[in-house]
Formats: C-alpha cells, sequence, structure tokens
C-alpha cells in the first residue's frame, strides 16, 4: 500500500522538498485554513522546483496509496444501493481516488470474503452496508483501512456511519395513515435482525401509541427479503375475513410486491412505504412514501472515509454519526378515490 507510483514527482516529494509533511502539501493545494504563509511559500517553491502536477483523476490522498477505495453494498439490484454507489463515487471522483464496487447479495457469510479481497487489491479504505449484525470481520479490517457503515450502524465498533432516520420516517408515514381513519394497518417488514427492519417496526408502534391505539398483531409480516414475498404475504393479508384497510411496507422492493398484490387482486388500500420509487407518482395508487436522498447517504460516507484517509498522520478523530433526513411526500387521495394524483409533501 506504499509502493511509490511511477510518473512525475508525488505530493511526498514536494513535502520533502519544502521539509513539510505530505498532508501539508495537500492542505496548501486546496487552500485550507490554518498554514502559515511562510510554509505555503515553501510548499509553492518545490511545487515550482520539481514541476510537480496533480493529476485529479490518479491522484491518492494518502501519498503513494493505490487511490483507490472499496464499497461493499447488499443488493445492487436494488435502485437504492445504485444510487448509494453514485454518491460514493462522486466523491470519490472529486478527491481522485477510483471505487471497487463488490455485492454481497444479502449474504452475511460472503461479506468477510469480499472485503478481504477488496484489501488484497490494496484499497485505502472501505464503506460497507452490513449484511448482518456480526462484524467481527469489519473490525478486523479496521486494523489495515479505515472502515465508514452506510445505512446500517456499527455493532461493538467504534466507526463513522451514515444512517437515515428509520424511527423518524417511518412514525411519520404511519401517522398519515392513521389520520386519514385507518386502524387496521398492515405491516410488512424486511427481516427484524436488520437495523433498519427493527427501526422502521419501532417507528410505526410509536405512531399507532401515540393516538392510543395498539397494532394488531395478525397484520405483522416480518422477514420478507425481496417483492415475491411481500406480494404472497400481503395476498394472504388480503384474503383474511378481517382484512387490513391500509399497508406500511418497509422497503421499496416490498411495496412493489405489495402493489403487485393489490393490482392482481383488484384490491385499491392505502399504501405507505419507505423509499421512493419510479412511476410512484402515476400509479393511480394513495401512496405515502417516505423519500430521502440515497446519494447523500453515499456522498456523506465517502467524505468521512476520506476526511480520515487526509488526517492519517494526525490523532484520529472520534467516530461520527451522520443522519440524512427523511421527509414523507404523498401521491393521490388519503382514501381509495385516486382522483387526485398530484403530490402533497
Amino acid at each position: 500500500m506504499t509502493a511509490r507510483r511511477a510518473g512525475g514527482p508525488t505530493m511526498h516529494d514536494v513535502g520533502r522538498l519544502a521539509q513539510v509533511s505530505a498532508m501539508t502539501v495537500s492542505r496548501v493545494l486546496k487552500n485550507a485554513p490554518g498554514v502559515s504563509e511562510a510554509t505555503r511559500e515553501k510548499v509553492f517553491a518545490a511545487v515550482e522546483e520539481l514541476g510537480y502536477r496533480r493529476n485529479q483523476t490518479a491522484r491518492s490522498l494518502r501519498l503513494g496509496g493505490s487511490g483507490m477505495i472499496g464499497l461493499v453494498v447488499t443488493n445492487l439490484a436494488n435502485p437504492f444501493y445504485s444510487r448509494l454507489a453514485l454518491g460514493v463515487q462522486e466523491v470519490a471522483t472529486e478527491y481522485g481516488f477510483r471505487m471497487l464496487l463488490s455485492n454481497s447479495a444479502e449474504q452475511a457469510d460472503r461479506e468477510p470474503g469480499l472485503i478481504d479481497g477488496l484489501i488484497d487489491h490494496q484499497v485505502e479504505g472501505l464503506i460497507v452496508v452490513p449484511a448482518g449484525s456480526r462484524q467481527q470481520h469489519l473490525a478486523a479490517a479496521m486494523r489495515h483501512v479505515p472502515v465508514v457503515l452506510a445505512a446500517r450502524p456499527p455493532a461493538g465498533l467504534d466507526t463513522d456511519c451514515v444512517l437515515v432516520e428509520d424511527f423518524h420516517g417511518a412514525r411519520e408515514a404511519t401517522a398519515c395513515l392513521l389520520a386519514d381513519g385507518h386502524s387496521r394497518i398492515a405491516f410488512l417488514g424486511n427481516p427484524p435482525a436488520l437495523y433498519t427492519g427493527a427501526e422502521r417496526l419501532r417507528g410505526f408502534w410509536a405512531a399507532h401509541e401515540e393516538v392510543g391505539i395498539e397494532p394488531d398483531h395478525t397484520l405483522i409480516r416480518q422477514g420478507l427479503t425481496d417483492s415475491a414475498a411481500a406480494e404472497r404475504a400481503t395476498l394472504e393479508l388480503l384474503g383474511q375475513a378481517d382484512r387490513p384497510t391500509a399497508l406500511f411496507c418497509t422497503n421499496n422492493r416490498i411495496s412493489q410486491g405489495a402493489i403487485r398484490a393489490l393490482y392482481k387482486s383488484g384490491a385499491s388500500l392505502p399504501v405507505a412505504g419507505f423509499d421512493d420509487f419510479d412511476l410512484s407518482d402515476v400509479l393511480g395508487l394513495p401512496l405515502t412514501l417516505v423519500s430521502y436522498d440515497p446519494d447523500e447517504i453515499g456522498r456523506q460516507a465517502a467524505r468521512l472515509l476520506i476526511d480520515r484517509l487526509e488526517h492519517d498522520d494526525e490523532a484520529p478523530p472520534a467516530s461520527r454519526r451522520v443522519t440524512v433526513p427523511t421527509r414523507v411526500v404523498r401521491y393521490g387521495a388519503p382514501s381509495t378515490d385516486d382522483a387526485d394524483r398530484s403530490p402533497r409533501v
């Protein structure tokens, strides 16, 4: 990871000539505050003498490193993760890094091998969406490179993470359904062992408690891993004698499976769900969606990681937690009447 890159002079060479650290060179060239004028003059003189030129597409802030960061997501077929990856790539490119992408396919046992492979490829840092709650392999990885978690928090690790307002978003969307007069709301959730599944159920439950209603346990379905499972669960709920009057779904794939079941059964129940998705505004169904910017999760995670790489010659900062805000967007009418399809925020 410290092999010198072939070609012209590096920031390390500039720092050696100017008798400052390579990171100081980086700060001077970025016009960062906290550098004396005398130091700036020495750095610029060394730049001119060596003919140093930053290669924005290949430089690495760790100076002599690979110029690559790794990203591990759980399901690249899900638009959420492809958008997150685009956010990471945007910031990585801005700072001259390349991104190596791996997909764990929600299989926690695959994740350690993927991370080992990225480290073997000499990535300088990792952004990981953990596939499970056991994260010992991430602790091992942190002995080699900094690790930032995205969308799911660390479990027993002291590291940075970027999360979504899972609890708040679920509570707000459920509250909208309750305010529309629905007291029998089905919950269609991903595995409860996942942080997002647990937090969104907690928000769903809290919204009911705030209006003095206890959710019906017979309407709660968890452990749904894809749209097909969500479709089957929805059809089963619709077949009950005392079926739900509205649905809450914990992610976009579950929402899409539930909507497909409604279409097949001819029912027109209001649906609330986490994650906006394409064509949600033209389906003609009453939809209440928790919307946020997946790209921003990736951008924030990349900024946290690169900040650690920039300051690797200093005492590391305390672990940080960044939360990406959510908002509720409503399409169509709150009842089964779909005459009004305009969005309401």
